[in-house]
C-alpha cells in the first residue's frame, strides 16, 4: 500500500491524440429495445456557467435509468446479455461485489431473468442502499473489510457454486465481462452526443472508483475517426484516489483508503482493463474531499439534478481546475467552452454510512 497522492495530476503527453481500441459491438440498439428505455436527461445549468467562466455548463443527469437511481444497469444489462448468450451451460445465479448502484443493478436483471443473486458489500454501504439490493430480491452479504476483499469474497462464491460473476473490475484472467460492462456504458455517451446536437464538447468530467465509466467515455472520445476529441478529466475522494496514485506513479497502484461521502467511489485499486485508457487518455485528474462533494451535491440540486455525493464529485472538480489558470490552459478551456459534468447517480441511490441524510 502508498501513502495518500497528492490531489491533481495532469498528463504531460498528448491524450487527444490517443486512441482507443474500436468496440467489438454496440450495446445502443440493445438498450433502446428494453422496456422502459429512455435517454437520461441533459440539464443546462447557467448559474454554473457563470461561476466556472466557461460558456456552457451541462449536466448529464443518471437519477433514473429503467427505473434505478444510477447509470450502472447499462453495463450490467449488457455483459448480462452477452454472458448469457455465450455461455455453455446453466446459469442459476448472478454474483458480484458492489458499493451499492452495481450490486443493485446485478439483482434487479437475476429478478427480471428468474435467477438468484448473491451480492457482496463492504463496510460503510450505508444500511439504506443495502436494504434496496436486499429488496430487488438479492442476498446481501457484508464483508468486514474493504471493497478489495468483498470482490474476493464474490469470486470465491463463482468458483466455489459455478455462479456467473458479474462484477465491474478486470484483473488478468478476468477481463471478457468486465469489457461488456464498460461497453454498455457506451450508450450513455451516444446519447450525450445527440443531445448536444452538434454543440462541440469541450471538457467532460467522470467520476472515477476503479475506473470502468473513464474507460467507457475515453473508449468513445478518444475512437478511431473522432474529429474533434473533448478534455477527460477524472474525479475521485481524496480518501480513495486509487486512479489518482496510479497515474502519479505511472503504474498500477493499490492504497490504503478510510471512510468517504462518495462510497460508490470508495476503491483501492484501479480495473487493470480501465488502466491503459486512463493512463494514455486523461487530460487530468484531481481528488475531491467530502465536504467540496456535498456542498456541490446542493449545488446541483439547486439548478434541478437531484445529485448524489459521487455525481456532485464532477462539479466539485470542475470548481477546483477551473480556479486555476495553468489547469485551464492545460484543458485548453476558454470563456467560450462547454463543459459537461457526469451526475452519476440519484440523492437517494447510494448514501454514506458516515452520514446521517437519506440520500
Amino acid at each position: 500500500m502508498t501513502a495518500p497522492p497528492t490531489p491533481t495530476w495532469t498528463s504531460a503527453g498528448n491524450p487527444r491524440a490517443w486512441r482507443a481500441p474500436a468496440l467489438d459491438s454496440s450495446p445502443v440498439d440493445f438498450h433502446r429495445g428494453l422496456p422502459g428505455y429512455q435517454p437520461s436527461r441533459l440539464v443546462e445549468a447557467p448559474a454554473l456557467a457563470a461561476e466556472l467562466g466557461v460558456g456552457r455548463v451541462l449536466v448529464k443527469d443518471e437519477s433514473n435509468r429503467f427505473g434505478l437511481p444510477a447509470f450502472k444497469i447499462l453495463g450490467a444489462s449488457w455483459a448480462v446479455e452477452r454472458a448469457l448468450a455465450d455461455s455453455t451451460s446453466e446459469v442459476t445465479a448472478l454474483v458480484a461485489a458492489t458499493d451499492g448502484n452495481h450490486g443493485r443493478a446485478v439483482a434487479r436483471l437475476a429478478a427480471q431473468r428468474g435467477l438468484a443473486a448473491r451480492i457482496f458489500v463492504p463496510v460503510g454501504v450505508h444500511p439504506a442502499a443495502v436494504a434496496a439490493i436486499s429488496g430487488e430480491g438479492a442476498t446481501v452479504t457484508t464483508v468486514p473489510a474493504g471493497y478489495d476483499a468483498a470482490v474476493a469474497a464474490a469470486v470465491a462464491d463463482a468458483e466455489r457454486t459455478g455462479a456467473l460473476l458479474v462484477q465491474d473490475t478486470a484483473w488478468p484472467g478476468y477481463e471478457q465481462i468486465p469489457n461488456w460492462i464498460v461497453a454498455g456504458y457506451t450508450t450513455l455517451f451516444v446519447e450525450l452526443d445527440e443531445q448536444l446536437d452538434g454543440s462541440v464538447l469541450d471538457l467532460l468530467v467522470v467520476p472515477v472508483g476503479v475506473g470502468s465509466l473513464a474507460q467507457a467515455a475515453i473508449g468513445h472520445y478518444r475512437r478511431p475517426g473522432i474529429e474533434q476529441p473533448p478534455a477527460l478529466l477524472s474525479v475521485e475522494p481524496a480518501t480513495a484516489a486509487c486512479v489518482l496514485a496510479s497515474l502519479q506513479r505511472d503504474e498500477l497502484t493499490s492504497i490504503a483508503t478510510s471512510p468517504t461521502i462518495m462510497s460508490g467511489l470508495c476503491c483501492e485499486t484501479p480495473s487493470a482493463a480501465a488502466w491503459p485508457y486512463l493512463r494514455n487518455g486523461l487530460d487530468a485528474a484531481v481528488a475531491v474531499t467530502d465536504a467540496d462533494a456535498l456542498g456541490a451535491a446542493g449545488d446541483l440540486s439547486a439548478a434541478g439534478v437531484p445529485g448524489g455525493p459521487c455525481g456532485a464529485a464532477t462539479l466539485a472538480a470542475a470548481r477546483r481546475l477551473l480556479a486555476e489558470p495553468e489547469l485551464r490552459e492545460h484543458l485548453m478551456i476558454t470563456p467560450e467552452s462547454t463543459v459537461v459534468l457526469l451526475s452519476t447517480e440519484s440523492s437517494t441511490a447510494n448514501p454514506s454510512a458516515n452520514t446521517s441524510e437519506p440520500g
